[in-house]
């Protein structure tokens, strides 16, 4: 159930400790090279397969600005050694579907520009606009009936006993059954037990889990009129959802599994979207305002089920492009292209990794059952930015081939650098396939979607090459949830935005003019057999899937601002709005000009794909690096 392509500067972020006796979380130091976007929030079967939406922990996880310490590179700028990254053309993204006249401009300079708010089941686009707590329609029960169980001596001894002045406390009583009830209801964090002592029953109460057990209350003590799920709507700056979950999680005492949610959302943006918490009251949750920075809480109630992913309809997206060289003709042609005719679906820049080895290469060895391969593609070294101690980790083993050894060059062994040389310590080097298997299973499928995705990209872009943007007969096209070849006569009858193209596996069709024979031939060339996408480990079959390659936003509109301050955000966000400061002002003329636009995707559709069609520009974080680095010499 793992995003941006463009980042260079950035501000830091982190969470405040200003609540009491509460564990400490590290700040964020700095954003990733490439920030997570992928489907943008998205949802659904894709999930689990981009950087944004699986719980991929990198060892370069925070990757180092330029001029950062840490980063190997004698001497060279970031600029210069993200020249080893990838491109669009690497990845098969190749083709644009407006001949209007492209123009710069650079995305992301700031995290505020990228402002990203969930559509949720119903269609709604979930907002943060008010932080009270509800009411409760039938409040936790009062313990005035137990009380009247107790005597006050026996009240005593568990007021001082829950203070830890006593380590237990016995007392005798016929009533056990509702004594037993009684203290749990009344004195959060001690338990009860029967236990015979000269020939007579008492009642034991003893503490179950040390002080921290005070500051989470008993689910017993939970409403039975009450949802057993508080819904709320998390709104984030500058943190992906998976680490924003476990912030909350660490402040809140609880599993990151009593979470759940519809969609991942970028780190490098201002998201909002909804989650909810299992059993866990909303003037908790709410506390947490109190406590942490670039979070806030609130659209708090209480419903009987959790979210799911894929839940959601889509996303909204309010996003903008500084320092744009086109004229105001030439953004009316290009907007007004993305609304009538939309972009090519193509899977982002994100999807592919951040070095100089792509993911769709360790997932082709994958597939190829060449683990020897994947071993190499993973742990080699490679140009580019990356933490000293990564590459450090890398020289080693390129140097000795000794797991142990590498292993001992990372501080950071979760990430799947670390995980795969944990596994040949422990299975040893002819145990490659055993040893990957300690990568988690999610971060294992993403380089194979991964592979799919670069598939697909490619054979989009010959698509468009060979046919145009019309439906032609032997395209796919979706009917009752099944891919259908279009006749000549139906191809007639339907446009390029019905049309699907496959996503390689053994449970799809493919088109049935010569992009279909493309398909194989592709696949033929790096040794897989496309009527054969099973693998000998089941994990690693690939049923495929069915991806439409046009996408026609909705609700778009746009505006040309000027400023003057590079540094000031040009969108106003939920929070600005609920604090009640006034939206920005914007001159009339003024030494720079943006681009501010809004638009509607559905799940699983990157943004920076759309964005890419206005600009006609290369999105990778190669091509906006060099951008930014141009434009602030």
């Amino acid at each position: 159930m793992m995003e941006s392509t463009e980042t260079v500067l950035d501000t830091p972020g982190g969470e405040k400790r200003t609540c009491p006796d509460e564990e400490l979380v590290h700040p964020a130091k700095r954003a990733r090279v490439q920030d997570k976007e992928g489907e943008n929030g998205g949802s659904g079967s894709q999930q689990a397969l981009d950087f944004e939406e699986n719980e991929k922990e990198e060892c370069d996880e925070e990757e180092p600005m330029e001029g950062e310490e840490d980063v190997e590179g004698d001497g060279e700028t970031f600029a210069d050694m993200m020249k080893h990254g990838l491109t669009e053309l690497d990845v098969g993204i190749l083709k644009f579907v407006s001949d209007h006249k492209g123009f710069s401009g650079i995305l992301k300079e700031r995290y505020s520009d990228f402002v990203v708010h969930e559509i949720n089941k119903e269609g709604k686009t979930v907002r943060l606009d008010d932080l009270t707590v509800p009411v409760e329609e039938e409040p936790l029960p009062e313990p005035e009936q137990q009380v009247q169980v107790l005597t006050e001596e026996q009240k005593n001894q568990l007021e001082e006993l829950q203070l830890f002045k006593n380590k237990e406390g016995a007392f005798l009583d016929e009533r056990r059954t509702l004594i037993h009830k009684a203290v749990k209801a009344m004195y959060p964090g001690l338990e009860t037990k029967t236990e015979e002592r000269d020939g007579r029953r008492f009642i034991v109460a003893y503490h179950t889990a040390g002080k921290r057990a005070l500051a989470a209350p008993r689910k017993h003590s939970w409403p039975k009129s009450r949802g057993s799920f508080c819904h709320c709507v998390l709104y984030k700056e500058n943190k992906d959802t998976m680490d924003a979950i476990n912030v909350l999680s660490k402040f809140l005492r609880v599993r990151p599994n009593v979470f759940s949610y519809m969609g991942t959302k970028d780190k490098r943006a201002i998201t909002v979207q909804e989650i909810a918490v299992l059993k866990i009251s909303a003037e908790r949750i709410a506390h947490l305002n109190k406590c942490l920075m670039n979070f806030k809480l609130g659209n708090f109630s209480y419903k009987k089920h959790p979210l799911k992913l894929g839940e959601l309809q889509g996303n909204h997206f309010t996003v903008v492009i500084r320092n744009i060289s086109g004229t105001e003709e030439q953004v009316e042609q290009a907007m007004s292209s993305l609304r009538n005719t939309g972009f090519i679906n193509y899977y982002g820049m994100q999807r592919f990794g951040t070095t100089a080895v792509p993911t769709y290469q360790v997932g082709r060895a994958i597939l190829q059952n060449n683990w020897t391969e994947v071993m190499d593609l993973i742990l080699k070294p490679r140009p580019g930015a990356e933490k000293g101690y990564l590459v450090r980790c890398r020289e080693e083993w390129a140097r000795t081939q000794d797991p142990e050894a590498a292993l001992k060059k990372l501080p950071v062994k979760r990430c799947v650098e670390g995980q795969l040389l944990r596994g040949l310590s422990k299975y040893g080097k002819k145990n490659i396939v055993t040893a990957f298997g300690l990568i988690p299973r999610n971060n294992r499928l993403m380089y194979i979607h991964s592979y799919q995705s670069y598939v697909w990209n490619t054979m989009v872009s010959q698509r468009i090459q060979d046919f145009g943007l019309k439906a032609v007969p032997g395209d796919l096209m979706l009917s009752g949830g099944k891919a259908h070849v279009l006749s000549e006569q139906e191809a007639e009858k339907h446009t390029i935005h019905d049309v699907v193209m496959p996503l390689p596996g053994f449970d799809v069709i493919y088109p049935t003019h010569v992009v279909g024979q493309a398909y194989r031939d592709m696949l033929a060339s790096d040794g897989l057999d496309i009527d054969n996408m099973r693998h000998k480990i089941r994990d690693y079959s690939l049923a495929g899937a069915y991806r439409r390659i046009i996408i026609r936003p909705q609700d778009v509109s746009w505006e040309v601002i000027h400023y003057d301050d590079p540094r000031i955000p040009l969108v106003q966000t939920d929070v600005e709005k609920l604090e009640g400061k006034p939206p920005p002002a914007f001159p009339k003329e003024g030494k720079y000009r943006a681009l501010r636009m809004e638009f509607s995707l559905p799940p699983s559709t990157y943004a920076t794909m759309a964005i890419r069609e206005v600009l006609k520009m290369d999105t990778s974080i190669k091509n906006q690096t060099q951008l930014n680095t141009t434009w602030l010499n």
